[in-house]
């Protein structure tokens, strides 16, 4: 039996791994190597479809889930970002969902069998999809919405079924822009373990967009908790969107209101004039070291922009610290 992560995690901070597209772009793949032999008459464009790679570049992705092992990850999230109905939609690529993430699932859990040193988890990465519950897409007909509760369910029930049966160990419900989104996610999520019967652990990890401090959809720290709070997590955080310097005042009051473990995967940086990141390991590990001197974290990792020398300048730091506990968030608050 593996060791369970919520008793790891009060012994020390788990380092989550970094962005996939980021390394899967290292490869320079063209429209070939996305379809590869089994999708080679496929009457539509691939190139793109990053979670199609774990079929048709298996290799590729098991190399990135390795490297960041290496690291010092603890944790690799599966290739499933985009892993649903209403995303393979864009591919015309529906009727592949669950083959996509059950096999996403088996690699990350067959890279993870590699390392014995110390446990190591496999999260199923669940994405927010392309679209939004809470508003119009249309301005001219604020009343209409392009996707509904239970289109969204139905969608994330299928992806959630095939990460477990797969082999993933807990789930990611991340990059929230939309609470509603992810409140259908997590729905379906709490389906599945009450049919099954399982305990799976269940990460939620939304979005600030901008210096507004709320999620594009309009909530802020506040609203955004209160909406999961009746949903049984290991951890809630933040990812995406912001470099580590400007999504720290936003884990501060994440903080000041919830004694769950909290995650942070930031982007590195904010991306300059060509969409690149330019933040360096060594500038991003000061910044980790901050969050970790003010007792911010239990989980902390990488989204766009890092890569495996990022993640291990951040799982360095993280062995010098204790992970957040009961007893530091009463300290934390009393100094406020």
């Amino acid at each position: 039996m593996r060791t369970s992560i919520y008793e790891i995690l009060k012994q020390r901070i788990l380092v989550l791994d970094g962005a996939m597209g980021t390394m899967l772009q290292r490869n320079q793949f063209e429209e070939a190597d996305f379809r590869g032999e089994r999708f080679k008459d496929f009457p539509h464009p691939l190139k793109g479809n990053n979670d199609l790679l774990s079929i048709t570049q298996p290799e590729a992705v098991k190399a990135v889930h390795r490297a960041y092992f290496e690291a010092g990850a603890d944790i690799v999230e599966t290739n499933t970002f985009s892993g649903t109905t209403i995303g393979m939609a864009d591919y015309h690529m529906e009727d592949l969902v669950y083959e996509l993430n059950y096999q996403s699932a088996k690699i990350a859990r067959e890279v993870a069998d590699e390392f014995t040193d110390k446990p190591r988890f496999v999260a199923g990465s669940i994405g927010p999809t392309n679209r939004t519950a809470s508003m119009s897409p249309d301005v001219n007909d604020p009343g209409y919405r392009a996707v509904t509760f239970d289109d969204l369910r139905m969608a994330y029930r299928q992806q959630v079924e095939a990460l477990i049966d797969g082999g993933a160990d807990l789930l990611l419900v991340e990059t929230i822009f939309d609470t509603l989104n992810a409140k259908a996610a997590l729905f379906a999520i709490e389906e599945v373990k009450e049919e099954r019967q399982s305990d799976i652990p269940v990460m939620v990890s939304g979005t600030i967009t901008d210096a507004s401090g709320r999620t594009l959809s309009g909530q802020t720290v506040e609203a955004f908790l209160i909406s999961i709070a009746h949903i049984p997590l290991l951890s809630v955080g933040f990812n995406c969107a912001l470099g580590a310097d400007q999504l720290k005042p936003y884990l501060k009051r994440l903080g000041q209101h919830t004694q769950l473990n909290i995650s942070a995967h930031p982007n590195a940086g904010l991306p300059n004039a060509f969409g690149q990141y330019d933040q360096t390991p060594e500038e991003m590990q000061a910044l980790i070291r901050e969050y970790l001197n003010e007792n911010l974290v239990n989980i902390i990792g990488g989204c766009c922009g890092t890569t495996p020398e990022h993640i291990r300048a951040i799982a360095q730091v993280a062995a010098e610290f204790k992970p957040r506990t009961e007893s530091s968030i009463q300290s934390s608050v009393a100094r406020l």
